[in-house]
């Protein structure tokens, strides 16, 4: 299809944006072939009218696990326990898969139009991946590295990590991630705030830096960056001293630690939506112990206080929202970049761009989407408001365009009572 999008306001994705008016994109076979002035259709093309609405890049999440639904929690689950049930039956394999499958389409209809998935249950994620990219369904473009790389009693093993009992074992996990061609490498390098069972200790060391060492010359050996969850200042030291390629939530960093991500050109990807329930939250709501309160304000203080020393020195800084921790749903990524503007202090106009083009470029895939401009994909979305002036209007888009595909009105089935209490925060 050759589509003629007219009558809309251009927000490019480039730093510094500012509305554009009085042109139409054209597109052809997915991909935007001219930006001219709006002055009637090309012949051949159809009209699509945008009655003055704003026209962007489709966001793009850089911190997802597909397998969770963000629903609220009374008690912690035993998450391996459940993991290992579902995968007992082919019956609960392929629920799984169908829900995985459904979880991603939310993501496009909430104007995603890439994932980078950084944990998932078995090969689930890449295999959603390869059906999307075959037009066997819809969904974001997914970056996807399975299931991530644990120890024992480590972050998330034996959900959406596999916990390894030795270095041996670590890098055969690589060389396996590699067989089932994923897109990148995720370790668990620190636990995280449910796994925390004190006062002060949700950043606590568990993969051992020869651990890390050994994964990412591994990895890189194989063409794959490794992505590193960290949630403390030791994590993120040992995390850059040993060749991880991004730190994945953060922690306050020192001098030091600053030197380092420059000297190795890592980059941070902040993830404020998990710990804010935790962190802001009353406990009457969030069902959180006192611990957890306790190490969800260490975190969310960590991570905020890690990217802004990352901003003032020039350090790349990404956005994802750790989708599916508890509170945080698969069509609610446009709350991080509130968020981002918010507690990090940064414009919309810079929360913007760093949830397109800015990811796009951390992603390497700024050559194919990330912006409105000619020989990019036409990855886009469509809002009433202008999120220049409120990040809200992100909130519900009145369109969604992505492999040559146009979807009008997308809708999801939300949680009231996340929308009540986190709306709370904005």
């Amino acid at each position: 299809m050759e589509y003629a999008l007219v009558n809309g306001i251009i927000l490019n994705g480039h730093p510094g944006m500012e509305p554009i008016r009085g042109k139409q994109i054209l597109i052809s076979d997915g991909v935007i072939t001219a930006i001219r002035d709006d002055m009637g259709v090309v012949s051949g093309y159809q009209k699509v009218d945008l009655h003055g609405q704003y026209v962007m890049p489709g966001l793009i999440n850089m911190h997802v696990h597909l397998a969770g639904n963000g629903k609220p929690q009374k008690k912690q689950r035993d998450n391996e326990k459940l993991v290992s049930f579902i995968f007992a039956t082919h019956l609960g394999a392929a629920a799984a898969y169908h829900l995985v499958s459904r979880y991603a389409e939310y993501e496009l209809l909430s104007g995603v139009t890439t994932i980078r998935t950084v944990g998932g249950l078995k090969d689930l994620d890449t295999r959603v991946r390869d059906e999307i990219n075959n037009g066997a369904r819809i969904g974001p473009r997914i970056l996807a590295a399975n299931e991530g790389i644990s120890v024992p009693g480590g972050h998330m093993a034996g959900s959406v990590a596999a916990a390894a009992e030795s270095i041996e074992e670590a890098v055969q996990m690589v060389r396996d991630r590699a067989a089932d061609k994923v897109d990148l490498i995720k370790i668990m390098v620190t636990g995280g705030v449910m796994d925390a069972t004190e006062k002060g200790t949700p950043g606590e060391m568990k993969m051992d830096p020869a651990m890390i060492r050994a994964v990412c010359d591994e990895a890189h050996r194989l063409g794959f960056k490794v992505a590193a969850h960290v949630e403390s200042p030791a994590g993120v030291r040992a995390a850059l001293e040993n060749g991880v390629d991004s730190i994945e939530h953060g922690a306050a960093m020192d001098d030091d630690t600053i030197e380092l991500f420059k000297k190795t050109g890592s980059f941070l990807i902040t993830t404020i939506s998990p710990a804010l329930p935790y962190a802001l939250f009353d406990r009457s709501v969030s069902n959180a112990s006192e611990v957890e309160q306790y190490n969800g304000k260490v975190v969310f203080d960590g991570i905020v206080e890690c990217s802004k020393q990352a901003l003032e020195n020039g350090i790349p800084v990404g956005l994802g929202n750790d989708v599916g921790c508890p509170w945080v749903s698969q069509y609610d990524f446009w709350r991080e970049l509130v968020y981002f503007h918010k507690y990090v202090g940064v414009s919309n106009s810079y929360a913007l761009y760093t949830a397109t083009l800015g990811n796009a470029r951390l992603a390497g895939i700024d050559s194919i989407t990330g912006s409105v401009d000619a020989g990019k994909q036409a990855e886009l979305i469509v809002t009433a408001g202008n999120p220049l002036e409120d990040l809200t209007a992100l909130r519900n888009v009145s369109m969604v365009i992505k492999d040559d595909r146009i979807i009008r009105s997308p809708k999801v089935s939300r949680r009231k009572i996340v929308d009540e209490e986190l709306d709370k925060f904005l």
